[in-house]
């Protein structure tokens, strides 16, 4: 399947990746460590993980029923996870091919869609600031560029919200090569985006997103416990997670692919954790949370029909 070989690539750079890292620290230490990880917290962890999947499919379920398409939750759930999956491929596949899926199974417009996946991004970024706030306290410079994150969030909003700038946006942007293909799917998509931003919809929304975030951050914040070996308070965890996650995203490499590692392997160690510790913790809570999602979109990939009859782009 030629979309499958698009991720081959990507996968090699995060084996050069992880190598790199491995190579700056000790292997038989790093093997150790691995090995002796507590195996009870493994059931813990992967629950966590599918329950942050649950809690992100479920907000854009609402979104989906709420611009008035019901789909079955077996294959919704299987786009979902497959939209996951190629999160790591470059370019215009990655999650914007579930908008595609959805266009060839169920005729629904992809400027419908596409306005969806904006709006999960946004949501996502500004759930990650706010929990990226709990260690305000604990990491002070995290907490004072997540408030200038969530200012920019917020301008997000209101141009989303707003007819005039929203026009004006589009207007000023489409004159760049770069993302005028991607503003065309947007021209026609700002009622879509006053249907889902009413205030209700933006408590809703945004209470998934950060719940998103607090599982997830919990899910590392258990695999720095199974590692048995640093000693990371859980806000400081929630914090220094989402934050590193932010920072791999605004890197537009696919899912902040070496950005986000480096950025949490940079903050442990300013919690004054020996860099192959770090490394060793890193590794793990990238395996457990962003690489066990695409493995499981794979799997829904191979074991389900959604990709049949869907045109590749």
């Amino acid at each position: 399947m030629k979309l499958l070989k698009k991720i081959i690539f990507p996968i090699i750079i995060v084996i050069i990746i992880y190598a790199i890292f491995l190579f700056l620290t000790d292997i038989d230490k790093i093997a150790d460590k691995i090995i002796n990880f507590k195996l009870e917290f493994v059931p813990i962890i992967i629950a966590l993980v599918v329950s942050s999947w649950i809690i992100v499919y479920f907000r854009w379920n609402l979104m989906l029923k709420h611009l008035g398409y019901n789909i079955p939750h077996k294959i919704n759930f299987q786009i979902y996870l497959v939209g996951g999956a190629l999160g790591i491929t470059p370019g215009k596949i990655g999650e914007l091919y579930k908008t595609q899926i959805l266009k060839d199974k169920f005729n629904i417009p992809r400027a419908k869609t596409f306005s969806l996946f904006i709006l999960e991004k946004l949501f996502d970024v500004g759930g990650a600031l706010v929990v990226t706030c709990f260690g305000i306290w604990f990491i002070p410079e995290l907490g004072y560029l997540s408030v200038i994150g969530l200012i920019f969030v917020l301008i997000g909003f209101k141009i989303l919200s707003s007819k005039i700038f929203f026009n004006r946006f589009l207007g000023f942007f489409e004159r760049i090569k770069f993302f005028k293909t991607y503003l065309q799917s947007l021209s026609s998509s700002h009622d879509t985006f006053l249907d889902l931003l009413q205030k209700k919809n933006i408590f809703l929304f945004s209470s998934l997103s950060i719940s998103y975030w607090i599982i997830i951050g919990t899910a590392a914040f258990f695999v720095v416990q199974g590692l048995g070996f640093i000693e990371i308070p859980f806000m400081n965890m929630l914090s220094i997670y989402s934050s590193s996650l932010i920072v791999g995203a605004i890197s537009f490499i696919p899912a902040g692919i070496g950005i986000a590692e480096g950025s949490l392997i940079g903050l442990f160690t300013i919690q004054n954790v020996e860099l192959s510790n770090a490394i060793v913790a890193v590794v793990l809570i990238r395996l457990f949370t962003l690489w066990f999602s695409t493995i499981a979109g794979f799997i829904a990939i191979k074991t389900s029909n959604v990709l049949s009859n869907t045109t590749n782009e």
